[in-house]
């Protein structure tokens, strides 16, 4: 069985999805994950959001989020699977 299809993923899937408020949310994150992986997961939002609007180059992106060009072409390559719904749900958010 593979990491995704596992029944703690979908646990926290589920969890994330039964949150009644952004504060119980935010209380949830703190509890499961440490600071760095906050600060991780903030910057692939922040990396993923520069990347669909298109605007500055990698180089750029690089520069303003202080991250290596391998980290945002993980991010491009990644962002290749994406849905286009899912890449709508991203910049409208």
């Amino acid at each position: 069985m593979s990491f995704l299809q596992s029944k703690g993923w979908d646990d926290f899937l589920a969890l994330c999805q039964g949150a009644e408020s952004k504060a119980i949310l935010n209380e949830l994150c703190d509890l499961l994950f440490t600071l760095e992986e906050k600060q991780q997961l903030a910057l692939r939002v922040e990396l993923v959001k520069e990347l669909l609007h298109g605007e500055k180059t990698q180089r750029e992106i690089s520069r303003d989020l202080n991250i290596s060009i391998a980290k945002i072409t993980r991010g491009s390559n990644a962002l290749k699977t994406a849905s286009d719904q899912l890449k709508m749900f991203i910049k409208n958010c």
